[in-house]
């Protein structure tokens, strides 16, 4: 669906024959979707299905869990802690600290039992899960800062109300986000509804000749960060857990004040 899949498919061909569903499409009113499952290629003899969540560069993210007989293998490196998680449905679920846990560097992984011991002899100690497991994270020594860096992240989030509640947080953000995108005729959303990230928000200005212009303004109201990956240009609100409501408040407020004036 993106380029992190794309990343993943390319180290997974080190190690296999790769199967690759190209659940990425385009909707008749040029959108872009994730294709209903029926239409995958999924393969019979399969070891695992891996997919990616959601895709932080294009703001694609899936709608609901894909069902499958085969171990689920997902990466959540830019949506864990963001909504609830069935982790029973996967197989090994893993994700990058940074979005929102805590400082880069640190990789939370939560894995079936079962499955701790599916790992090539050849694959060194430290990169095995089993060894891992039983030595409690430690077989060498840890990123001790970032373990308690995301802990007190971890605290914060309990103050929260926890995980569900930051869920009804994020969709308030995001809705009202998408809400003022698609009331606008200024600006623009790639993204078909039942696919947009919660997290990446990703938009377009009418007139293209308008973004330094805006990314200039932003800064200048405290609203940083807001340039679209350069593969895909446009513009692009990160909204993580981090984020406060009032932050997309801002932004959106920021935003109308700027189309009003260069309509």
């Amino acid at each position: 669906t993106g380029i992190w899949s794309e990343k993943a498919l390319k180290e997974a061909k080190r190690y296999g024959d790769i199967n690759v569903v190209e659940a990425g499409i385009k909707t008749e009113d040029g959108k872009l979707a994730i294709a209903d499952q029926s239409a995958w290629n999924l393969s019979d003899d399969a070891a695992y299905v891996h997919y990616a969540d959601n895709e932080t560069i294009g703001g694609l993210q899936f709608a609901h869990v894909p069902e499958t007989d085969k171990p689920l293998v997902c990466d959540f490196s830019s949506s864990i802690l963001s909504a609830p998680i069935d982790v029973s449905k996967f197989g090994l679920i893993y994700a990058g600290a940074q979005k929102n846990i805590g400082p880069a560097g640190l990789t939370l992984v939560i894995i079936r039992e079962d499955l701790l011991d599916q790992a090539k002899p050849e694959i060194p100690s430290i990169l095995k899960y089993a060894d891992q497991a039983k030595n409690g994270s430690m077989v060498n020594t840890p990123s001790t800062y970032a373990w308690y860096l995301s802990g007190l992240v971890f605290e914060w989030l309990l103050e929260q109300g926890g995980v569900d509640a930051i869920h009804k947080v994020n969709l308030q953000k995001a809705e009202l986000l998408y809400g003022y995108i698609d009331s606008s005729d200024f600006y623009a959303n790639p993204i078909a509804k039942e696919n947009r990230s919660i997290m990446n928000v990703p938009f377009t200005l009418a007139n293209p000749e308008l973004e330094k212009q805006f990314l200039q303004e932003a800064k200048e109201n405290h609203l940083l960060n807001l340039a679209g990956h350069r593969s895909v240009g446009g513009m692009r609100a990160s909204i993580y857990n981090a984020v406060p409501l009032e932050g997309v408040q801002a932004l959106v407020s920021f935003m109308d004040d700027f189309a009003k004036r260069n309509a």
